[in-house]
């Protein structure tokens, strides 16, 4: 039985978004720093780089 994330996180209320298949999508939510795929590696890590300069 395969297991989604993206529906439990919709069942448990969660914010959920995605960006289109193999697409940069980073998500920046305080702290926490996400990236969808290794599309947004560069994007992420800009995200990380410029938190940390914010900190």
């Amino acid at each position: 039985m395969p297991f989604l994330l993206e529906d439990m996180l919709k069942q448990n209320n969660a914010r959920y978004s995605r960006g289109d298949d193999w697409a940069p999508h980073i998500v920046v939510d305080g702290n926490l720093i996400t990236g969808q795929n290794p599309a947004s590696s560069e994007g992420t890590a800009k995200a990380v780089v410029q938190a940390l300069r914010a900190s």
